[in-house]
């Protein structure tokens, strides 16, 4: 490996893709070697750079695969996470997964795969929101021996072109908070004459409106009071300087399947 980690973008057109290329390209310790997109795509072609609404950077944006390379960022799609991690398998290189939506199926294929190769598999790469993560599991630990217990719900809030929902974000939260709290129901959404509210499930209400980045809101309800923890971006950077920080992380670690806490210490 060369004195700078060589790194390829996965999605490369996309809001993240474009901001990991504005980002990776003035950062010092970094070589971006490829700028990837699926076959077809109208940005094959263009200068990685330019495209991304910086300065020309001699990186042409395609879907051929380079031949060498320490590490991919990918923040694609289910199945282009799936060929980016065929590709890494290939080359013996190390991934960031940052692309949500996934499935069982696609999870499966990601553990199996980290026996062989270094992989931190990220739901959201914000530092922010990993602290946030930490905050919720601390929270939900206080929680379950609170006589009575509380109430969980989690709201989330994306831009309106977000496909998948609710967010891979609020669906890792909520696994935090049935892992601690021991709670084996969740809810999406709620409609109609449904009764009282189960004490046994955590709900989950997805927002999408115009250009909002993200944010989530975890309430914990008791009876006379609640907790609230928002984690809020303003913009993608904290994304992307996440994910550059995961990369450089996973140079010359042992084939494991790595989370953004392990990236973070915490």
């Amino acid at each position: 490996m060369s004195s700078k980690l060589s790194l390829v973008i996965h999605g490369a057109s996309g809001r993240n893709g474009k901001r990991l290329i504005a980002l990776g390209s003035g950062d010092p310790q970094v070589q971006l070697v490829g700028a990837l997109v699926r076959s077809g795509s109208p940005a094959c072609g263009h200068d990685a750079g330019s495209f991304s609404g910086t300065n020309p950077i001699g990186l042409e944006i395609t879907h051929r695969w380079p031949s060498q390379f320490d590490c991919v960022i990918d923040f694609s799609s289910p199945e282009g996470c799936m060929a980016a991690l065929d590709q890494c398998l290939k080359t013996r290189s190390s991934i960031v997964i940052a692309t949500t939506g996934l499935e069982s199926s696609h999870i499966q294929a990601i553990e199996q795969a980290s026996k062989s190769i270094p992989i931190c598999l990220a739901p959201n790469t914000s530092v922010a929101v990993n602290i946030g993560m930490k905050l919720v599991e601390q929270a939900a630990k206080a929680f379950k021996d609170v006589p009575g217990g509380a109430d969980v719900e989690i709201i989330e809030r994306h831009h309106r072109f977000k496909e998948d929902s609710p967010s891979g974000t609020a669906i890792k939260l909520g696994q935090i908070i049935a892992k601690e709290m021991g709670i084996d129901r969740h809810v999406h959404g709620r409609q109609g004459m449904i009764g009282k509210r189960p004490h046994n499930e955590i709900g989950y209400h997805a927002l999408r409106v115009g250009d909002d980045v993200g944010q989530h809101t975890v309430v914990f309800g008791m009876m006379g009071e609640l907790v609230e923890i928002r984690v809020a971006a303003s913009n993608r950077d904290s994304y992307a300087t996440g994910a550059i920080s995961a990369a450089k992380y996973l140079q010359g670690k042992t084939p494991r399947l790595y989370s953004m806490a392990d990236v973070l210490g915490l």
